[in-house]
């Protein structure tokens, strides 16, 4: 996952872009689907709600600089 939800660290819209474009060198973009490496239950809704903005953000972005 792009998002790690074992850390309270909101990740920005560009941490996002590095992690899809690190990927990128070993999976082919057609593959990639954004999204956290796991579940976000136990964690405090306005830090779930954060990441999950920049997870959004970093994905679009992503789409936009690789097509």
């Amino acid at each position: 996952g792009v998002i790690d939800v074992a850390s309270d660290e909101v990740e920005t819209p560009e941490d996002v872009v590095e992690t899809i474009a690190a990927v990128m060198k070993h999976v082919p973009k057609e593959k990639i689907v954004a999204s956290t490496n796991c579940g976000m239950a136990p964690m405090r809704r306005d830090i779930a709600e954060a990441k999950l903005v920049a997870l959004g953000a970093g994905a679009k972005l992503a789409r936009e600089r690789f097509g």
